[in-house]
């Protein structure tokens, strides 16, 4: 059987609107696409459609996805593309009306489809995940999409499936695939990881960024799916870009936990993953090996929290930690007992000052906040300056991760006819899994080995982000350019000493806020390389996190400048 052809148009709620088009245009022939997916959620995106259902009950969808298929339906269904999002976010069955609606005005009639039974508002309180969750959705796999697909549906929207199912479900109704087909059903997992973020794996927030073609707008992925589960990631010809070992190795290692990458469908092994270059923007994937999936599914749960706010003020010249000192008593005092439950001063900038606070009143987060700093303009220290205008507290909430039983949750796909379909769920399930003798030892330079003191991304690149209130770094050995050695022999080596180096202690004292803090390292010798999780860095996750970077978004490229001793050798 052919390979299905599949690409991605979106990564995130917000991504280029022009994507889908450029999709659908940018292959002709053989080189067409077979499926078009989007990615619009995240757990901060689920926040803002519980936001958005707030205010009007028939939102709770991405709404941009309407736009981009008003545009773009006509030509789908012309060149035979069928497109999968789950853009429906907290109301896939609203999104699907609307675009029936949408269509009807095109004078088109497609078969649309939704896929639901994520949403566990409902019953939250009875599955003990408390009674303020703003939303409350299980993680569903990719076998709804497959029934749709294979039911005819020519566009088919869902809630909250895992990113890379959108890919798997495409994948699984193209091929056939079985609930136990694990090493299909993993390969498609990774083929789905790497396209889920769109422009990420084409070059996009590359450490390596340098040997990236940035004279044309990136192009978004396509992953070539054969039956086997293997797959060719590539791209348009035409496009900016690249698409190299060093690029899908950067998605690979994004926002992932263990050597083992748990979903709905199946247990995918990292360690398993081969890479190989096979032409120009075109990067193979092979070897992987599945296991049976977990017996619980994760939930994405948000609640309102409070409110927040900040100022930042600039700090120059003479006596700065003073002149920081004098203004922090100043604005305490000023707070007296309506001082906000949560102060955080930020100094990580030489000449600004940050401060934001969280609370469970607007008015303490608000004026109650920023009318003493305003107030202290003309007497604090020299050279007071607000960087803008104080503005109003805004809302924040608070992510936590929870398991249910599979039990609790049915997935049900509504066909374009108003036939309701359960899906199935497995019978077969993983047992624990541990990956002890996964975590390295410190790295100690071998006696009478000459080193030299570089910044640790000399050889290595970084891919950071965010998991709820963890932090995820992923650092791998470069597989070379011009003017670097990249041998095999060599890049084993890098490996070995990148894998001792990055020990928790070590970790811990390149990342000085993570000293108290837990920290698990994972080994992928297969990539060359490390997968590091600090647990609690973001704290309640990016909706209520504090920090400059509340997604760990530059906490890679951070530790990469950091200074090291490298082995001469190794150069």
């Amino acid at each position: 059987m052919t390979a299905v052809r599949v690409g991605n148009c979106s990564g995130f709620y917000g991504d280029r609107l022009s994507a889908m088009r450029e999709q659908l245009e940018g292959g002709n022939g053989e080189q067409g696409l077979d499926v078009l997916t989007g990615d619009y959620l995240a757990e901060l995106t689920m926040l803002i459609l519980g936001r958005d259902l707030m205010k009007d009950p028939s939102l709770g969808y991405a709404r941009t996805f309407v736009r981009q298929l008003e545009d773009c339906l006509g030509l789908a269904l012309e060149r035979g593309v069928r497109i999968v999002s789950n853009a429906g976010g907290l109301n896939p069955s609203g999104l699907a009306e609307r675009l029936r609606e949408v269509a009807r005005g095109l004078g088109l009639d497609p078969a649309i489809a939704h896929v639901e039974g994520d949403d566990l508002r409902p019953v939250a309180t009875s599955l003990g995940l408390g009674e303020k969750a703003l939303t409350a959705n299980a993680y569903l796999g990719g076998f709804g999409i497959a029934a749709a697909l294979r039911a005819g549906a020519d566009v088919v929207v869902t809630g909250r499936v895992t990113d890379a199912s959108l890919v798997v479900g495409a994948a699984a109704a193209h091929h056939g695939w079985s609930a136990t087909s694990y090493d299909e059903l993993a390969g498609a997992t990774v083929a789905g990881h790497v396209l889920e973020c769109g422009c990420q794996a084409t070059g996009g927030n590359f450490s390596g960024f340098g040997m990236v073609d940035w004279t044309r707008p990136l192009g978004f992925p396509v992953a070539e799916i054969a039956a086997d589960g293997s797959s060719v990631i590539t791209k348009h010809a035409g496009t900016g870009g690249a698409v190299t070992v060093d690029t899908v190795t950067a998605q690979l290692v994004y926002e992932i936990q263990s050597t083992r990458y748990l979903g709905p469908d199946v247990t995918t092994r990292l360690d398993t993953i081969e890479l190989a270059q096979a032409g120009s923007d075109r990067v193979e994937i092979g070897g992987v090996v599945g296991e049976p999936p977990p017996r619980r599914l994760k939930v994405c749960l948000n609640e309102l929290g409070g409110f927040r706010n900040s100022f930042e003020l600039v700090v120059t010249g003479l006596d700065a930690e003073e002149k920081k000192a004098l203004v922090r008593s100043q604005l305490e005092a000023a707070w007296g007992e309506r001082r906000p439950a949560t102060v955080v001063w930020d100094d990580s900038t030489p000449t600004r000052y940050r401060c934001t606070v969280l609370d469970p009143s607007p008015d303490v987060a608000g004026r109650g906040f920023t009318g003493p700093a305003v107030e202290l303009a003309l007497a604090s220290y020299p050279g007071f300056t607000l960087t803008a205008p104080p503005g109003p507290a805004t809302p924040y909430g608070i992510y936590r991760p929870a398991y249910v039983d599979r039990s609790s949750v049915t997935q049900t796909v509504v066909h374009a006819d108003g036939r309701r379909e359960v899906v199935p769920d497995p019978t077969a399930f993983s047992e624990t899994i541990s990956d002890e003798g996964q975590r390295p030892s410190p790295y100690p330079a071998p006696q009478d080995v000459r080193t030299r003191q570089l910044p640790l991304g000399t050889f290595v690149h970084a891919r950071s982000g965010d998991k709820g209130g963890d932090a995820n770094v992923g650092l791998w050995v470069t597989h070379g350019s011009p003017t670097a050695r990249a041998d095999d022999e060599h890049r084993a080596a890098r490996f070995t000493w990148l894998a001792k180096m990055m020990s928790p202690v070590r970790i811990r004292a390149l990342v000085p806020e993570a000293a108290d803090l837990d920290i698990e390292v994972y080994l992928l010798p297969n990539l060359g390389a490390v997968n590091v999780v600090i647990h609690g860095l973001l704290g309640d996750g990016v909706a209520a996190s504090t920090r400059i970077d509340p997604q760990a978004k530059g906490l890679g490229e951070w530790l990469r400048a950091q200074p090291v001793a490298i082995e001469t050798s190794l150069l």
